[in-house]
């Protein structure tokens, strides 16, 4: 099964998730969303795959946040372009195949997310 993994370099869970999906054996098609900005069309797809609304794809600790703020949380294609302007805000890190997917936060989580996808290890 084909995995993608939005990846922020600079954050420590992200990196941590990383090394626990690389030790699991795991192969991951990394996205960098920060070089790699995700269209809205893809945002909105990650929250359909989490079964969340785009806002809970929001970090709300991010500077960036207070210029969206305003924005009702019901509103899925508002915070879709929020986060396409502003890709800081996106959640991360993320795992996903073509069905589902999951925040990795605890990063642990995506070990537990494989294994509920029936993902053997390697």
């Amino acid at each position: 099964m084909k995995y993608r993994y939005y990846h922020n370099e600079a954050c420590s869970k992200s990196r941590a998730a990383l090394a626990l999906l690389t030790a699991a054996g795991v192969s991951v098609e990394c996205v960098r969303y920060l070089e790699q900005v995700p269209t809205a069309a893809e945002i909105v797809g990650l929250a359909q795959r989490l079964a969340v609304p785009v806002h809970e794809l929001v970090r709300s600790n991010e500077a960036e946040y207070a210029e969206f703020a305003h924005i009702d949380v019901g509103d899925d294609a508002a915070w879709a372009a929020a986060i396409q302007a502003q890709p800081r805000l996106l959640q991360r890190p993320i795992l996903l195949n073509d069905v589902s997917a999951v925040i990795c936060r605890p990063p642990e989580l995506a070990l537990t997310w494989l294994a509920q996808q029936g993902h053997e290890r390697a």
